[in-house]
């Protein structure tokens, strides 16, 4: 089934079950006021969530409505939390060597993750604000996954069982905030603001074939003004599952239901696939030519980041947005 919010209701949004096709929608308050609620009761709410999306799929689901993108909030307008991972290493791999830095052993058997803003997420049609364009405004476009309940020490194998949705993120970051901040050794906060999640959610077998080995095996597909950024294939050079990056999280503290666990910035050792960020596009042309040709993102420009599943159907809906300057 598929899962989203629309802007009503209060600071979490109002929940709704969406179509297959992102046509329709029906509201599901009558079984779960917003999808934190839901997840928090996942083994009860979710059948009743199910009958009524096998409804709305079948034309039969009383109070649908044609579903209009822009009214939707985030499937998750805030969450308890968002750990945000570093799963692919050929960005890891070139970043570094860029700089002319050894990627450290431990990345290969120890996931990189750090505790991402979760206080609030834009909409997928929600504008990225930012104070000042030299801040280097980039986007990051993930995968990310929703836990219910975690049990603190889990296994990988028992995590897998914890992964209840898949959504996408455009994971903001202002990479000329980063370098000071990370010289602080205490990490990011300046340089990270709100990020903006996918339309929809959908739980693991609405995807079918394209789930699997917890990863989502589909092109993650990027567009800068209008022009083809990337697509990388995101089940493609993943080093760490999410299975691995929920259970790295829970190592020593059990995850609240409603948990964003992201697989940070897609990327393959295949370059020719294009990039999900203007630093790893930057860090690919250091790497040729010496020195980077492409700017950041500058007030007025738009990014559409998008997952199509093997009939060239959206997934999940498109995160469609514009730069534009706070205040």
């Amino acid at each position: 089934m598929k899962l989203g919010s629309l802007k009503e209701g209060g600071r979490d949004g109002s929940l709704i079950v969406v179509s297959r096709d992102l046509a329709k929608a029906v509201r599901a308050t009558g079984i779960a006021p917003t999808l934190q609620r839901a997840l928090e009761d996942w083994t009860n709410i979710a059948p009743r969530l199910n009958a009524l999306s096998e409804a709305l799929n079948a034309g039969n689901a009383e109070g649908a409505f044609d579903l209009e993108i822009g009214d939707l909030a985030a499937p998750m307008p805030r969450a308890y939390e968002f750990v945000d991972g570093s799963a692919y290493l050929p960005h890891v791999e070139r970043v570094r060597r860029a700089r002319g830095a050894e990627v450290p052993e431990s990345f290969y058997t120890d996931p990189l993750m750090y505790q991402a803003v979760s206080a609030g997420f834009y909409g997928p049609r929600d504008a990225v604000k930012v104070v000042s364009e030299d801040y280097g405004i980039d986007l990051e476009a993930e995968v990310v996954i929703v836990t219910d309940d975690v049990p603190m020490a889990v296994t990988p194998e028992q995590a897998a069982a914890h992964i209840q949705l898949v959504g996408l993120v455009n994971d903001v970051s202002l990479r000329n905030l980063i370098p000071p901040e990370l010289a602080k050794g205490f990490g990011f906060v300046q340089s990270k603001p709100r990020s903006a999640l996918s339309p929809v959610f959908v739980t693991p077998d609405e995807l079918g074939d394209a789930w699997q080995g917890n990863k989502l095996h589909r092109a993650m597909l990027t567009h800068i003004n209008g022009q083809w950024f990337g697509a990388p294939e995101a089940g493609v050079d993943m080093q760490f599952d999410f299975a691995q990056l929920v259970a790295h999280a829970a190592k020593t503290r059990p995850l609240s239901a409603g948990t964003i666990v992201g697989s940070g910035t897609v990327a393959n050792e295949d370059t020719s696939l294009g990039a999900s960020c203007f630093a790893e596009q930057r860090t690919v042309e250091t790497l040729r030519d010496g020195k980077p040709s492409t700017p950041f993102m500058k007030f007025g420009d738009t990014v559409r980041i998008e997952m199509l599943d093997a009939d060239g159907k959206s997934i999940f809906g498109a995160i469609e947005q514009k730069i534009e300057r706070a205040g």
